[in-house]
C-alpha cells in the first residue's frame, strides 16, 4: 500500500483546506473572516502614498424610507435584513453618512470585496491601455499569455474579457460542487494550480455572442495586466491607483495558497470602506481626483454602459439579474436618463455610483449565501432611494 503522499492527486484524501472556502463564507463566522482575510491567506500589500487626501465629513442622519415588497422600510431594517457590516455615503465628495453595523468593523477595517475587485481590475486595465502598456483592447489574450494557446480562450480578445462575452466556461454557480467556480475556489484554497483550472474551461458559445458572468475571464484579465506591465497586480494597483487616490490605509490582495502564488483579480482585494468610496468618487468624477486625472474619461464613460443589446439591462440571461446590464466589469442600472452603475461582490458587497446625483455609496455585507436575488433587489432599491434623497431639492 502506498502512503498518502505517494497517491495520485486524483485520490488525495480531502483536507481541511479543501473546505476552507465553505467555512470562510458561513454565517456567523463570515462577519469575522470578511475583515481578517490576511489572517487566513497569504497576502500582498497595496501600499498607499506618503500622504492621504482626507475626505471631508459632515455626518447627518438619513431618516428616510425605501419601498420594497409593497412596504416602506428604514435603513435600519435594510442593515438587519441584508446583514450590512459597513455603510458609507458620499455626496459631492463629502462623507454625509457612515455606519458600521458589523461586529468587527470600523473605519480602519479592511473589507473582503470579492468580485467588486473586478471593477478595480478594469480601472487598472484602462490605465495600462492609456499608458500604452497594453496595445489595444482588440489584442488577443494569447498575445500576452501564450500559455493559453490551444485552450478555449485562444482567439478571444481583451475586449471580450472586459465585457464577459468570451463564450468560455459554464454558468457560474456556487451550488454545484463540480462547477468551474467551485473547482477554482478549491484550487485557490487547497494549493492547486488555478491556471490549470482556467485552461480546462470549455467553449459554450461563439465569442462576442452572449454574456456569461465569469471570474475566469477577470482572472485572465489580471494575468494579461501583469504580463503587460511586468508588475504584480498589487504593485501596479499601488503605483497607479492607491497612491494617487490618497487612500487612508494600505489595501491588500490575498493570494493563492499554492505556488506560484497569484492574486485573484476577480475577487481578492481588501480595503477600507472609505477607500472603496474613494474609488467610487474617482468614477463619479470622470476619472479625476484632487484635480489630477487618473483614469481616462472615455474609460469611465464606457463603464456606465454601451449599446450592445446582449449587455443591456434585463438582457443578460441566466447569469445576471433582471435589473442589471453589464459593461467593462461593472453592472449597469440605467438608461439614457439614468447613469448609475455599481461594482458587486458576493455576500452583498456594493460600490454604487450615481454621477448625476453626485452620490457614491459603499455597502459591505455578510450574507449567509453567495448570491441572493431578493436581497440584491432590496439593496438596490434602498441605494437608489438614498441617491435620490441627495439629488432632490430639500
Amino acid at each position: 500500500m502506498t502512503s498518502t503522499a505517494e497517491r495520485p492527486t486524483a485520490f488525495r484524501e480531502p483536507s481541511w483546506w479543501d473546505k476552507q472556502g465553505d467555512l470562510i463564507m458561513r454565517r456567523p463566522f463570515n462577519e469575522w473572516t470578511f475583515t481578517h482575510m490576511n489572517w487566513l491567506m497569504p497576502t500582498e500589500r497595496v501600499a498607499r502614498g506618503a500622504t492621504s487626501l482626507p475626505l471631508p465629513i459632515e455626518h447627518q442622519p438619513l431618516d428616510l424610507t425605501y419601498r420594497f415588497d409593497d412596504r416602506d422600510r428604514s435603513l435600519t431594517e435594510l442593515h438587519r435584513r441584508t446583514f450590512t457590516t459597513a455603510f458609507v455615503v458620499l455626496h459631492r465628495g463629502t462623507v454625509v453618512h457612515e455606519s458600521y453595523p458589523g461586529a468587527f468593523t470600523g473605519p480602519r477595517s479592511r473589507m473582503q470585496l470579492f468580485s467588486l475587485s473586478k471593477s478595480v481590475t478594469s480601472i487598472l486595465v484602462g490605465i495600462a491601455l492609456h499608458d500604452g502598456l497594453i496595445g489595444s483592447e482588440k489584442d488577443q489574450i494569447t498575445d500576452y499569455r501564450p500559455d493559453f494557446l490551444g485552450t478555449a480562450y485562444e482567439g478571444n480578445t481583451i475586449a471580450e474579457l472586459l465585457d464577459m462575452t468570451t463564450g468560455v466556461g459554464d454558468l457560474e454557480t456556487w451550488e454545484v460542487s463540480d462547477s468551474g467556480i467551485k473547482r477554482f475556489e478549491q484550487a485557490v484554497m487547497g494549493g492547486g494550480d488555478i491556471a490549470d483550472v482556467v485552461r480546462a474551461a470549455t467553449r459554450a458559445a461563439p465569442a462576442g455572442e452572449r454574456f456569461n458572468y465569469s471570474t475566469f475571464d477577470t482572472q485572465l484579465l489580471g494575468w494579461v495586466l501583469e504580463a503587460a506591465t511586468g508588475q504584480s497586480l498589487a504593485a501596479y494597483a499601488s503605483e497607479k491607483l492607491w497612491q494617487r487616490l490618497g487612500a487612508d490605509r494600505d489595501a491588500y490582495y490575498w493570494l493563492t495558497r499554492g505556488r506560484p502564488r497569484t492574486a485573484i483579480g476577480g475577487g481578492s482585494l481588501n480595503a477600507t470602506a472609505r477607500d472603496v468610496a474613494r474609488i467610487g468618487l474617482l468614477m463619479a468624477n470622470d476619472g479625476v481626483v484632487g484635480g489630477e486625472r487618473i483614469v481616462p474619461q472615455e474609460w469611465v464613460r464606457r463603464s456606465r454602459g454601451n449599446d450592445r443589446p446582449q449587455l443591456a439591462v434585463g438582457a443578460l440571461g441566466p447569469s445576471g439579474y433582471r435589473h442589471y446590464g453589464y459593461a467593462n466589469q461593472w453592472w449597469t442600472l440605467g438608461s439614457e436618463s439614468f447613469n448609475a452603475f455599481t461594482g458587486l461582490g458576493v455576500h452583498g458587497q456594493y460600490l454604487y455610483v450615481d454621477p448625476d446625483a453626485e452620490v457614491v455609496i459603499v455597502k459591505c455585507s455578510a450574507w449567509p449565501t453567495q448570491d441572493d436575488e431578493i436581497r440584491d433587489a432590496e439593496t438596490i432599491a434602498a441605494l437608489r432611494r438614498v441617491a435620490d434623497h441627495f439629488a432632490s431639492p430639500r
